[in-house]
């Protein structure tokens, strides 16, 4: 890898790190970006994974005031957001990529349509549990959460590009919370996830070490610049970020 390329995959860590906490979808940056250092697409997205744990946990940092009280939350969303991110990690090695080319992109805009519509959806909803005499569904997501976090996971493990939107999403949905600590909570996900990723990748498969250590250090500094400004926005914008990285991501995965 030449300086030029070294200094394009750490900036690309910075810029994913930023994103990834402020949204998701910043392997959208940093995988063209190892492509086009003539890195093979597996291992370059195994390095990515890799290279992107350091920044997953620095935006969860950054968020930490947001996750006051949502330990037992995250625990309970966590536990099975490794089984399904361990379960994609193994679908990486194993299945061809077409398989899911067909439905991630279908997958985003879902996610997108939950994030703009999240505040009438969930409004409608509780509405709906309250008549039929509930109360107002489950404060956690219930099993429709569990299984929908699995599934996303699953997705995030395999390649992991809008993971967090659907997270977004999904939680918006389905949680009586603010979008902000949401999104903090997204972060721990997506560190856990590509946590217990990159661990399986290091016992079996290959991976450039160069790669993974420019992104982690570009992406540990993005994690903590995605911190601060997403924490800023107010939830209108951060909804309208969101749409706009989501669309791009999108679009991206349609012309690869």
């Amino acid at each position: 890898m030449s300086i030029w390329e070294s200094l394009a995959v750490f900036a690309a860590g910075i810029g994913a790190g930023t994103i990834n906490t402020i949204v998701g979808s910043g392997t959208l940056i940093t995988f063209p970006v190892l492509l086009a250092t003539g890195l093979p697409p597996v291992t370059a997205n195994v390095s990515n994974t890799l290279g992107l744990v350091p920044g997953s946990i620095s935006g969860a940092i950054g968020y930490r005031k947001e996750l006051q009280g949502q330990r037992a939350r995250i625990i309970r969303l966590g536990a099975v957001s490794l089984v399904g991110g361990l379960a994609g990690a193994i679908l990486l090695l194993t299945l061809p990529s077409d398989s899911f080319d067909t439905i991630v992109p279908v997958l985003i805009g879902l996610a997108l349509v939950l994030v703009v519509f999240q505040p009438r959806l969930a409004a409608a909803l509780r509405r709906r549990q309250e008549a039929a005499g509930g109360d107002a569904g489950h404060p956690d997501g219930g099993p429709l959460l569990l299984s929908g976090m699995l599934l996303a996971s699953a997705y995030g493990g395999y390649f992991g590009a809008a993971q967090g939107v659907l997270y977004v999403g999904l939680m918006g949905l389905l949680l009586r919370e603010e979008l902000q600590r949401i999104n903090a909570v997204k972060n721990v996900v997506a560190a856990m996830v590509n946590g217990i990723a990159a661990v399986f990748f290091l016992f079996v498969a290959e991976f450039d070490w160069t790669a993974v250590l420019l992104i982690a250090v570009g992406s540990t500094i993005g994690g903590q610049l995605g911190a601060k400004v997403g924490r800023r926005l107010s939830p209108t914008v951060l909804r309208g970020v969101i749409v706009t990285v989501g669309t791009i991501a999108i679009v991206q995965l349609l012309l690869r």
